[in-house]
Formats: structure tokens, C-alpha cells, sequence
């Protein structure tokens, strides 16, 4: 089979870009088509789709342009719709905010859209940039995100079949596009071995883009407050303003390589998370395969996987006092208990690797295959 694979943009690297990198390694002659495509920006993450043959849509080949997407959005049809997929058999689309699963097929050509989220500006949910606080901004966004949202219905039916990355987006594409779709959850980067320890240093971690959504401002009101060490890893356009917050209890890391990380991992105490409407969280279960606990917001598609006072604990209200409620019952559990959670959350990591989301996708694909034959073979 010829196939291509088609994600919304190649300028910044999360769980939409693992799990583009690990269908990739599935369908590993693929072509790869995306909006736009800037190694710069991705950093020392570039090395990953080296030697990749990648198609840029004519909007990322526009200088200046192409690296202030938001207020060209009301192109995104236009951008999707120039693509010309006549000689592949199967494409693959990776979409999410950029809403690739827009692009148009024609027949024998089977199209499959993994669901990373509905756009969440069109639907009323936390984005990482706070655009109603400028009036201006605020009226062109109704006025573009109400044909967009037109478009992104319409356009969500032009698919085959869709997959969804977790039961949430599962019912949000019920919501919005009025179609069923199975769920398969993302790859997530766990190490085959792991030692559990119960004396780690005295830090907390996170690991997030620092956007508005993420709250890291609550995590670092809850350490300032209560005192205690939070690491955090990432970067982000809220970076100065949750700089300017921080105490001496906070320490910014910014990026760290893959070794730096997995230390992070292995000597925090436990992992915090309080992302509103996170979809899936690959961080957290990240995390989890390290063997460190989870203490997170219940939102989204947290509580899939996360058991309170089972592989970490839950807080149910978006407050760094219900935080710090978690974290001092944290504080006080025991050895054994420690212990005990730290194997459950490794234990629920093991369900989300990498081997099963490729197994899982590859099942699909030929179920599918075999479906459109026979049909084929019928007709």
C-alpha cells in the first residue's frame, strides 16, 4: 500500500507528535503532509523527523506569515483542501487544533482520522492563549470561529473511520460531530525496568508546556504557600509571567534531554498535573511509568486512568488549597503505602505503551483493509 500520513503542524513538539513519530515507525515508507514544518522550533526534538519526506502546504512556504497561524485560521479549509492524495491507498490523518482531518480523498483511497481533540477555540474550552481579554480579537475569533465551526462539522465527515485518543474526545466527537469512533490511547515512553523507591528527594515535578490551560500558576501558588520544592520542566508564552510568580521554592528547568529527564523522574516525589480538559495527559502517565504517583485535577480524560489513593491522588477542586489539602495527605502516607502506589501507577503505565498503541493501530488498519476488500470484492 501507498500511505500518507497528514498532522496539523511540525513547530512544536507534545503528545500529538508521538504519536505521529510512532506511526511513522508503523507505516515507515509514508509520506508525511503537513501545514507547516519549522526544525528550528522543535529544537533538539528536529532529530526525530530527519529524513522524513515531508509536504508543506503552500501557507507554510509564505515567510513571516506562516508563524502567526491564529490570525489566519479562517484558511485552514483553504490549506487542507489543496492537498491531492489521489495516489495514495491509505492516509492517516494526526489532527487536533489545525483540524487536519479537513483534507479531501477520493475514492478507493481509505481515509482514517486519529482524533487528537475537537479544536478547543471553537468549543467554549481553555486555550493557551486567553484571546476574549482584547475586545478586538475577541470579535474577529466569533466572527471566523462560527464558519470554522460550520466547516469543522462538515469537515468531520469526510473521514471513513475516526479514532479518538481517549474516551473524553470519544464523547466530545458524539458531541460536536455526531459520529462514533473507537479509542485508542496514545503511545506514552515508559522504561522496560524501573526501581521503586520510597526515599527520594525532596522535590515535586511537572512536565508541561506553560500555557494558560496547564495551571501552573496553581502549582506554584500550592508550593509557595505550602512550602514545598516544585520542579518544573518546559517552556511556554506564560513563562515570564509564571516566573515572575515563582518564590524560592520553585526552580525552572526549561527543556532537559531525555537522561536529565528520566533522573527527574526517578528522584521526585511525585508527579503534579492540573491541566483543565486535558483529553489524555500523556505526561502524567509518563510519569506513572516511572513509578511516581500522580496528584492531579480531576478534568478531561484524567480520571481514565488515574485512581484516587490507588496510583496517586485526586483533588476535585481547581485551587491551590485543594492542592496542598493532596499533598499533605501525600506527605503523611507510609513506607508500605508509598510503595504500594508507586506499583499501581507503573502497573497502569504498562497499559498505554508504545507496543500496544502500534499493535492496536495495526489490527484496525487491517480490519479495515479487509472490510473495503471484501466490500470491494462484493461489489
Amino acid at each position: 500500500m501507498k500511505v500518507a500520513l497528514v498532522h496539523d503542524q511540525l513547530v512544536e513538539f507534545g503528545g500529538a507528535e508521538r504519536v505521529l513519530i510512532e506511526l511513522k515507525k508503523i507505516f515507515s515508507s509514508a509520506n508525511v503532509y503537513t501545514t507547516v514544518y519549522n526544525p528550528k522550533k522543535l529544537k533538539d526534538k528536529k532529530n526525530y523527523f530527519e529524513n522524513w519526506h515531508i509536504y508543506t502546504s503552500w501557507f507554510g512556504k509564505i515567510p513571516l506569515i506562516k508563524n502567526y497561524y491564529s490570525p489566519f485560521r479562517f484558511l485552514t479549509p483553504l490549506i487542507w483542501e489543496s492537498f491531492d492524495f489521489s495516489r495514495y491507498d491509505l492516509v492517516i490523518s494526526s489532527s487536533g487544533s489545525w483540524m487536519s482531518k479537513g483534507i479531501k480523498v477520493k475514492k478507493p483511497t481509505i481515509h482514517i482520522s486519529y482524533i487528537h481533540h475537537p479544536p478547543r477555540y471553537l468549543y467554549g474550552y481553555e486555550t493557551a492563549i486567553e484571546w476574549k481579554r482584547y475586545i478586538p480579537i475577541k470579535i474577529y475569533a466569533y466572527l471566523v470561529n462560527h464558519f470554522l465551526r460550520i466547516w469543522d462539522f462538515y469537515s468531520s465527515q469526510r473521514p471513513n473511520y475516526l479514532i479518538a485518543n481517549s474516551y473524553e474526545t470519544k464523547k466530545r466527537i458524539k458531541k460536536f460531530y455526531r459520529r462514533e469512533a473507537i479509542v485508542i490511547y496514545p503511545p506514552v515512553n515508559i522504561p522496560q525496568k524501573i526501581s521503586y523507591k520510597t526515599n527520594c528527594k525532596d522535590y515535586y515535578l511537572t512536565v508541561s508546556r506553560l500555557t494558560k490551560a496547564k495551571h501552573i500558576d496553581l502549582l506554584i501558588q500550592g508550593a509557595k504557600l505550602a512550602k514545598f520544592n516544585l520542579k518544573i520542566v518546559g517552556t511556554g508564552r506564560e513563562e515570564k509571567y509564571l516566573k515572575s510568580i515563582a518564590g524560592k521554592h520553585i526552580e525552572f528547568l526549561n527543556h532537559v534531554s531525555d537522561t536529565k529527564l528520566t533522573k527527574l523522574y526517578q528522584e521526585a516525589k511525585a508527579f503534579l498535573f492540573a491541566s483543565v480538559d486535558e483529553e489524555f495527559g500523556i505526561a502524567p502517565v509518563e510519569a506513572m511509568g516511572y513509578g511516581l504517583p500522580v496528584i492531579a485535577f480531576r478534568s478531561g480524560g484524567i480520571p481514565e486512568y488515574l485512581k484516587d489513593k490507588n496510583n496517586g491522588l485526586i483533588f476535585d477542586s481547581l485551587t491551590h488549597e485543594a492542592l496542598i489539602e493532596k499533598i499533605k495527605f501525600y506527605e503523611k502516607m507510609n513506607a508500605q503505602q508509598l510503595l504500594s502506589m508507586k506499583k499501581n501507577a507503573r502497573k497502569t503505565a504498562e497499559k498505554f505503551s508504545r507496543e500496544n498503541f502500534r499493535n492496536k493501530i495495526l489490527k484496525f488498519v487491517n480490519q479495515v483493509i479487509n472490510k473495503n476488500h471484501a466490500r470491494a470484492t462484493r461489489s
